[in-house]
């Protein structure tokens, strides 16, 4: 079976390779997958791809005229998809519903420790010259910080666990609450943890339509002035121009994120300047630094996070090759 796999940086070629125990023939792609270079698969029996490509109607089309008819992604997310679309092309879709939780959950944890210690906004001035120490540098420690984790799934529980081994008080908050965050956390309502910590770090999974924008002017409100927010889940979690008040007003302390709005336009790209950045209300959240800490979309890249998505990935080409179906599928329920 030939697979073409978009959006893998050189640095993961070799990876691609050396888990390939099932000996599929590798097309590797760097760009992600757009409208243009959707042509690569032409020829291949299946299609990998990551977060951001454009898996949209109009790219299914092509790969079913191709005669591809599976279109899978080695991410956990999956709302890049057009799912409807996927369904009424009889196309199948499987997903990789979890890997190494430590990739992004130590992210989280240095964005939530860098903003708390002010070390950027230090680290800044110093190399400008100013070797001055600040009021604004002034800080908690964090054994007597109270961290709150808004979505107690595997990453956050690790977080939450990373947390707790240096002393901080660890809060939760999940509709489901399980026994293995437990052992990390102390599960609360959502508005005790937003009214209680000194960082609210979120891991809930998108849903379009359902919980775009849940970090909205009421969330934020809630929060400490004192507080720092960090999002490494997904940027439409996020209403950006209420997170960008929110610092500017001085509503909380700052902002860290690994993920913003329109990505696709953005992440993989390299801008001149600021100013290019196609987004203005991106633009005005990134002109907040060093309040406001950004990272382009890297929490799961990882050596043993990149090794678990190319792994699940290949077993799922497998199970589908064997049985014709995959649990790891993903189908549109609307």
């Amino acid at each position: 079976m030939k697979i073409v796999c978009y959006g893998v940086r050189p640095i993961e070629e070799p990876y691609f390779r050396k888990l390939n125990k099932y000996h599929y023939d590798l097309k590797l792609v760097n760009a992600y997958l757009d409208h243009d270079n959707v042509t690569e698969a032409e020829g291949c029996d299946a299609v990998l791809f990551r977060a951001n490509c454009a898996c949209d109607e109009q790219n299914l089309k092509k790969f079913k005229s191709y005669g591809i008819n599976w279109v899978f992604t080695r991410t956990v997310g999956f709302n890049h998809y057009d799912l409807k679309a996927a369904k009424e092309l009889d196309i199948k879709i499987a997903r990789v519903p979890n890997y190494s939780p430590y990739a992004v959950a130590n992210l989280a944890f240095t964005l939530g420790a860098t903003l708390t210690r002010h070390v950027v906004a230090a680290v800044d001035a110093v190399h400008q010259g100013n070797f001055t120490v600040s009021p604004y540098y002034f800080s908690a420690e964090f054994n007597r910080l109270t961290v709150g984790i808004y979505g107690a799934g595997k990453i956050g529980a690790i977080e939450g666990k990373m947390w707790k081994s240096i002393g901080a008080k660890v809060l939760a908050y999940d509709p489901y609450p399980s026994d293995f965050a437990r052992q990390y956390v102390k599960f609360v309502s959502e508005d005790d943890l937003l009214q209680s910590s000194d960082i609210v770090s979120v891991h809930v999974p998108y849903f379009p339509g359902k919980n775009d924008n849940l970090i909205n002017s009421d969330f934020l409100k809630k929060m400490k002035e004192t507080a720092f927010l960090i999002n490494t889940a997904r940027g439409q979690l996020a209403d950006t121009n209420a997170v960008a008040k929110a610092v500017e007003d001085n509503e909380i302390a700052g902002y860290g994120a690994d993920v913003v709005i329109d990505e696709t336009r953005i992440n993989g790209h390299k801008f001149n300047s600021l100013a290019e950045v196609p987004n203005s209300s991106v633009q005005s959240l990134m002109k907040l630094y060093p309040k406001v800490l950004i990272t382009p979309h890297m929490g799961s890249f990882t050596e043993p996070a990149l090794e678990d998505m190319i792994s699940i990935s290949y077993d799922n080409f497998h199970e589908m090759q064997e049985t014709g179906d995959v649990k790891n599928k993903v189908e549109y329920k609307g």
